[in-house]
Order: structure tokens, then C-alpha cells, then sequence
């Protein structure tokens, strides 16, 4: 009968004559085939002989794995990789969260106050977000409309959102109309976050255009945990500021 398994650990030539030797010592086997650009193990044998048994007879040094085992070692290092690579791609938005969040710290630290720390984060959040899309005015319409919803409707709302988040960052920091900032930033958040959403769950494989196209940012959680953030910092700038408005 036939074997064959995958076999880890050889590097040269002199490990697949070691190992050739060493299989055909076992008794009942016929024929042995080696290949080390496939990590391949191929031999003929009167019975079916157990992989425990080849393993004692090869030691430590290589390693034999069935079909199914190699293969979910493969998917398990693809995943690795996967999660690897989109960490990589995903650390300048937890880099500018970072800078962000240190930025409001030092603007605010000698007179604390929530209001004005949110303020001034929100503001900080649209302008260096706005200022990625600025580098790519042309292509950034086409990656926003791939998942927001109104910018698939309304191709020219994609075209000038760089210029709102512009102008809403510049009302937040100046402390210019902050109830019109506020319900501008629940409404077109609100939007894109429902976009965002609905492309993870149909699993859809794009890219997130939050910082433009310069920078290749996989669409993930992460993508509705920064809108998620400035919603709810809106939502209680809303109904704690302006509350009084419907009273």
C-alpha cells in the first residue's frame, strides 16, 4: 500500500538520504520517495504502518505530519499571517487615535473640563482625518462610495465630505456653531457607520476610506469603533448641552 505525509524539518540533500534510510529500515517497507522541495514523504509497504512508529524510527529532528494536519498548520500560520499583516496595516489609525487623545490631553490639562476635552478632540479627529483625504481628492470619492450609503446615491457628496469634515473640525475647535456640528456629526456619521457595518456583515473584503487612499486600511471593527466613539461623544454633547432646547 501507499503512504504519504508531509515532513517537516529537512533542509538538504543529506537529510532526505537520512531520511530514506531510516524509513526503509522499518520493516515491511518496500519502496521509500523523499522530496524536499515538497516536504514530501512517499513509501510502499505490505501493511499500514502507524506514524507513531516512523516517528520513533526518524527521532526528533523531522517532523511527519498527516494531510489534514499539515493542512491546518497551513491555515493556521495563513491566519497568523492574516491577523499579523492587518495589524500592520491597522497601526497608523491606532497611532493617530493615540496622538489624538494625547493632543486633547495637553490642550486641556490646566483647566479640565469634559465639554471642552470632547470639543477639542472631535475637532482634532476631522481635521488630521479630513487632511488623508486632501491627499487623494480624486480617489477618495470612489473608496467612500464603495460602503457609505449616500455617497453611492449622491456621487457628489462623496466629493465634498473632505471639505465637512474640514469645516465641522474647524467649528469644533473655534467653538463655532456646535449645535449644528454636533447633528451634522450624529446624521453623516451615523451614515457611513450603518455602511461600515453592513459590509462586515456581508463580509465584503474593501478597503476603509477613513484616511483616504494614500493609506491601505483593511475595513474592520476598528472602522466602527473610531465612528462609534465620536457618536457617542456627540449623542451626550447633544442631550447634555442642548437638551434645554426641547424643554
Amino acid at each position: 500500500m501507499n503512504t504519504s505525509y508531509t515532513i517537516n524539518g529537512m533542509t538538504c540533500d543529506s537529510c532526505v538520504r537520512s531520511v530514506t534510510e531510516k524509513i526503509l529500515s522499518v520493516v515491511g517497507v518496500s519502496s521509500v520517495e523523499v522530496s524536499l522541495a515538497n516536504s514530501l514523504l512517499e513509501f510502499e509497504s505490505e501493511e499500514k504502518i502507524p506514524i507513531e512508529l516512523l516517528q520513533n524510527v526518524l527521532g526528533t529532528k523531522y517532523i511527519l505530519e498527516t494531510g489534514k494536519t499539515a493542512e491546518a498548520n497551513k491555515t493556521s500560520s495563513f491566519q497568523e499571517e492574516e491577523r499579523e499583516s492587518k495589524w500592520k496595516q491597522l497601526r497608523p489609525l491606532f497611532l493617530i487615535f493615540t496622538y489624538l487623545t494625547v493632543a486633547t490631553f495637553l490642550l486641556n490639562r490646566d483647566n479640565w473640563q469634559l465639554d471642552s476635552a470632547m470639543y477639542d478632540f472631535m475637532g482634532l479627529f476631522y481635521i488630521v482625518f479630513s487632511f488623508f483625504k486632501f491627499l487623494d481628492l480624486r480617489g477618495f470619492p470612489k473608496s467612500f462610495r464603495m460602503y457609505d450609503p449616500l455617497a453611492k446615491r449622491l456621487p457628489i457628496y462623496g466629493s465634498i465630505y473632505p471639505f465637512v469634515e474640514l469645516v465641522l473640525g474647524l467649528f469644533f475647535l473655534m467653538r463655532w456653531n456646535l449645535l449644528i456640528a454636533v447633528i451634522a456629526t450624529i446624521i453623516i456619521l451615523g451614515i457611513t457607520t450603518f455602511g461600515v457595518a453592513k459590509s462586515l456583515f456581508d463580509k465584503k473584503s474593501i478597503h476603509c476610506a477613513c484616511l483616504g487612499t494614500v493609506l491601505k486600511l483593511p475595513m474592520t471593527e476598528a472602522t466602527i469603533v473610531e465612528n462609534v466613539i465620536m457618536l457617542l461623544m456627540a449623542c451626550y454633547m447633544l442631550f447634555s448641552n442642548y437638551l434645554f432646547l426641547w424643554t
